[in-house]
């Protein structure tokens, strides 16, 4: 390796270590503001907790409306508890370091895309801008799904439900919190599927009749996650987390064909 190129790597590495520093302060200040505003914070996490919820309200709306009364969410009382000294202090970091991520993630999102920029070509740098914004888009809304529908109705079909009278759900302050940001964090990865088949399709390793092929499959496939990830049992809940998967899907097919034209 001459001079020139390992001082050319050397320059390159100072440049991801600045790019790195701003994303940590970024994420700090972030953590920092989301950590004073526990109220808030705290607010929007439980909400999903009680049944005077925006999605139970508008399932009683529609119940009254349509007259089926399956629809309608029974009312219910959480009651969580904490078992360990420390625990509630740790949570209060551990979901102020992730709301604060989530904050800042646009930021980040610049930041690393200014440093790897400059080693694209144009043509890739064209593709690579929307990639990122409808990833993130896609990302953001898999969450949004996760917070409105798919928690909210899992976590009340949960908490209300008995395998004898006599024992009384108690929720620990740590399952709550996990469960809500691992159904999070899968709904928002599920949500990436029309990007993964683009990349696959920019590689040459998918095409549009493979996915029209197994439509059927992923049909089956997507009820089957939608029933487990959503244990309510009522077929208008299974309905609204399966239809938007499956619209990706189809979306998927979509923007694969016209890669594939290209």
């Amino acid at each position: 390796m001459s001079t020139a190129e390992v001082s050319s790597f050397w320059d390159h590495l100072d440049v991801l270590r600045k790019v790195l520093f701003r994303c940590l302060i970024a994420w700090a200040i972030g953590a920092v503001a989301a950590f004073c505003f526990k109220g808030i914070l705290f607010g929007l996490l439980f909400a999903p907790s009680q049944d005077t919820f925006l999605s139970y309200r508008f399932m009683a709306w529609l119940c009254q409306k349509t007259g089926w009364q399956t629809l309608c969410p029974e009312s219910f009382q959480a009651s969580f508890i904490n078992t360990e000294l420390a625990a509630q202090f740790m949570t209060h970091i551990k979901v102020a370091l992730w709301a604060g991520l989530v904050v800042v993630s646009p930021y980040l999102i610049v930041q690393l895309y200014g440093f790897v920029s400059p080693a694209l070509y144009d043509k890739e740098k064209r593709h690579a801008a929307p990639i990122l914004i409808w990833g993130t888009l896609l990302f953001v809304l898999g969450v949004l799904m996760n917070y409105f529908v798919i928690f909210p109705f899992s976590f009340r079909f949960l908490n209300n439900y008995q395998v004898y009278a006599e024992v009384r759900n108690q929720i620990s302050l740590d399952s709550y919190i996990s469960s809500f940001l691992m159904l999070s964090l899968l709904m928002g990865i599920l949500f990436e599927i029309p990007i993964v088949n683009y990349l696959l399709a920019k590689a040459g390793l998918l095409q549009a009749e493979t996915l029209k092929k197994y439509r059927r499959h992923a049909i089956v496939g997507i009820a089957i996650v939608a029933a487990v990830i959503t244990p309510t049992g009522d077929a208008v809940t299974l309905m609204l987390v399966t239809v938007p998967i499956y619209l990706l899907y189809e979306a998927s097919i979509l923007i694969v064909r016209k890669i594939n034209n290209n």
